[in-house]
């Protein structure tokens, strides 16, 4: 039971504000050595037993040398910096302004287009940059003035922007299939094919659920009346094509070198960042403070990344060497029903709960590593597990109290925007998310995914 307690100490420790990667550093340092003193015991008198298990605890730490050397040295995990890079220079190149601008007037003369446009500019800054922040934040600065100038319902408008921020979580190249890649060590390129039409289906739901509100409550959404300034309609899908052919132009450019085989996920981030700059040039905003401050960011960013996974590293060491996987394991092959489902379902419930309180990197490399040996005993397939744990990790930036997606918008919105509008406002699309994770979990074959190995 020492594992068992160890993860619920960690989980308090997080909960109440401690530092993610010093926490699970030093949670693992402690019940390392109380393994050790259990294991000894007092036979040889209570100060030898404290030395001798002081020195059994932490011999398995001789071996975390070799295990960071490890992290430093994977070529998957060389990807993150990269398309971090990439889609910080594309958000301070003004790309998401471009666009919400253009598909704004595009769409707005129809009922509920400005919302639907927010969608597919959330879509395509999920495949082209994949910040989460940085997309809510834009979207909250320009489309939701509009929205609220033209009397749309507040809490559609918010709710929109965040959903449409989120989606860069499962939308290729996405930064948790390249984690989730490492943690089920499997190819990160199977895991963006996989995650391109679950993804769609998804964005093609929230457009569904705009529409059908639009239609149903004509007050929530109502059409934007046109702007002569901007010229004709032709002109206005001609701006709009030059605004949107660039990025495509990048999408293309990444993920398709990778589902063509031509290069990898690492390989295909660094002709991302090449992509990145030549855009930041096309559009007139490349500067060297620019890249500098892209640069630091991204560094932030990714120390962030690998402290939590060496802390995390410790932690499942700890973990195994406690018998608390083999505990879990046990649970879990025991739950009434099919196995199989039981376990999706299970997995899936407590994924979603700790979501709530905790931050997707965390569950990638706490909660995921002990579920894996599990899947792989049910021949589950390794990557249908993944994407739908990536599916259900993005619900975790819409779920309060924690939830990012709602901190980001709440940073711009307007005073006159309150906290409660913004968390009723995400709640349908949760329900939306929960329907399609829903569907990939019960047909898996819609997406083109095979539920099992074999």
């Amino acid at each position: 039971m020492i594992g068992i307690i160890m993860f619920f100490t960690a989980l308090f420790m997080l909960l109440i504000g401690f530092p993610v990667a010093f926490t699970f550093g030093a949670v693992s340092v402690v019940f390392g050595i109380i393994a050790g003193i259990v294991e000894i015991g007092f036979d040889g008198g209570l100060v030898a037993g404290l030395i001798e298990g002081f020195e059994e605890g932490m011999y398995m730490f001789d071996f975390m040398p070799h295990r960071i050397w490890s992290i430093m040295n994977n070529t998957i995990l060389m990807a993150v910096p990269m398309f971090i890079f990439m889609g910080i220079v594309l958000q301070k190149t003004g790309l998401a302004e471009r666009l919400l601008e253009s598909m704004g007037f595009l769409f707005g003369e129809i009922r509920g287009g400005v919302a639907i446009s927010t969608v597919l500019v959330g879509t395509l800054l999920a495949a082209s940059t994949g910040v989460v922040g940085a997309s809510v934040v834009a979207m909250g600065v320009i489309s939701l003035p509009v929205m609220l100038k033209y009397k749309y319902n507040t809490e559609l408008a918010t709710g929109t922007i965040c959903a449409s921020g989120t989606l860069g979580q499962i939308i290729p190249p996405s930064i948790v299939l390249i984690i989730l890649g490492d943690v089920f060590q499997v190819p990160v390129g199977d895991l963006f094919q996989a995650a391109v039409w679950p993804g769609l289906f998804l964005v093609l739901a929230y457009i569904l659920f705009i529409f059908v509100v639009a239609l149903v409550k004509k007050d929530m959404a109502p059409a934007i009346p046109a702007d002569p300034s901007r010229g004709s309609k032709s002109k206005q899908v001609v701006r709009a094509l030059i605004d949107i052919i660039p990025s495509l132009t990048l999408i293309i450019l990444v993920l398709g070198s990778i589902f063509a085989g031509v290069a990898t996920p690492t390989e295909s981030a660094a002709v991302g960042c090449l992509g990145a700059m030549a855009l930041s040039f096309m559009y007139r905003s490349f500067t060297l403070d620019m890249v500098k401050e892209a640069a630091f960011e991204s560094v932030k960013i990714t120390s962030m990344v690998f402290a939590i996974l060496i802390g995390a590293t410790a932690f499942s060491m700890v973990f195994t060497y406690t018998g608390g996987d083999e505990l879990v394991e046990h649970f879990m092959m025991n739950l009434p029903g099919d196995e199989k489902l039981g376990f999706i379902i299970f997995t899936m419930l407590a994924i979603f709960v700790l979501g709530f309180f905790i931050d997707f990197v965390e569950i990638s490399y706490i909660i995921v590593p002990i579920l894996v040996p599990i899947a792989v005993n049910l021949d589950i397939n390794p990557v249908w597990f993944a994407i739908l744990i990536a599916m259900n990790l993005q619900t975790s930036f819409l779920t309060p109290p924690f939830g990012f997606s709602l901190f980001y918008l709440k940073g711009v919105v307007p005073a006159t925007v309150r906290t409660i509008q913004i968390y009723k406002g995400v709640l349908p699309f949760i329900l939306i998310q929960i329907g399609v994770l829903a569907m990939l979990a019960l047909f898996p074959e819609f997406f083109g995914i095979k539920p099992t190995i074999g």
